[in-house]
């Protein structure tokens, strides 16, 4: 049966008989002395010990399966009809001036508006790669923990707005920009997003509520604070 040797001088690989095992003897390329090992320092790759006694036993750890999330139609045709039943509720309410006359009627519709968007964003934003994405229980937890954030953010943004805010680009954007950042890492810390799609997942959250607002009777959101001619 023929070894296998590697000199280590010129690293060449060839094949001697086993009548040398245990013997030296020079390379045959580079001359430098190598020794043959003997057959009982052969490598040896044995069979992995069983899991347990009888021959049905079974393996301790088992892989864990990956369950591919897939489209569902009828979940997406519900989030459309829910949508749009929200936009009529709002705009109905906005007709009957409901929301524009009570802040608790707002502040309702936001807390009852709010976990769904955030679930809807999470679905569409979450990583495809994610082996063991948030879903039932768990997502509805941690989605009622973002909104609160959001609803949180929105409460502080309308405090600042009517004492900060003016009809100019740059005081926008400096009150906004701090929103965006904290609304990015409440997404990123409760539904595990990356960074930047905690931001869109924000951005989201604030665009359909803003159009809602709008729909619901009480005025664009850029309309606060004073005047708004610089914003065209």
């Amino acid at each position: 049966m023929a070894i296998l040797v590697v000199c280590r001088g010129c690293r060449a690989r060839f094949k001697v008989s086993d009548q040398f095992a245990g013997r030296t003897g020079p390379c045959p390329k580079c001359k430098t002395p190598i020794r043959i090992p003997e057959k009982t320092e052969e490598v040896k790759i044995h069979e992995p010990d069983a899991a347990g006694p009888g021959a049905a036993a079974r393996a301790a750890i088992k892989p864990i399966a990956f369950e591919e999330t897939k489209w569902n139609p009828v979940a997406a045709a519900g989030i459309v009809a829910a949508a749009v039943l929200a936009l009529l509720v709002t705009w109905l309410g906005g007709r009957a001036e409901l929301f524009e006359k009570n802040i608790l009627l707002r502040g309702l519709g936001l807390l009852i508006i709010s976990p769904p968007l955030v679930v809807a964003g999470y679905t569409f934003l979450r990583s495809s790669e994610d082996l063991a994405p948030y879903r039932g229980r768990r997502l509805y937890v941690r989605a009622a923990i973002c909104a609160l954030v959001y609803i949180a953010l929105w409460w502080v943004f309308g405090l600042l707005a009517e004492r900060v805010l003016t009809g100019e680009l740059w005081m926008w954007a400096c009150l906004a920009t701090p929103f965006f950042l904290v609304g990015g890492l409440a997404a990123m810390v409760s539904l595990d997003l990356d960074f930047g799609n905690g931001v869109f997942h924000y951005c989201f959250y604030v665009l359909v509520t803003i159009l809602l607002r709008q729909v619901g009777g009480m005025g664009w959101v850029w309309e606060l604070g004073g005047p708004t001619a610089g914003l065209g």
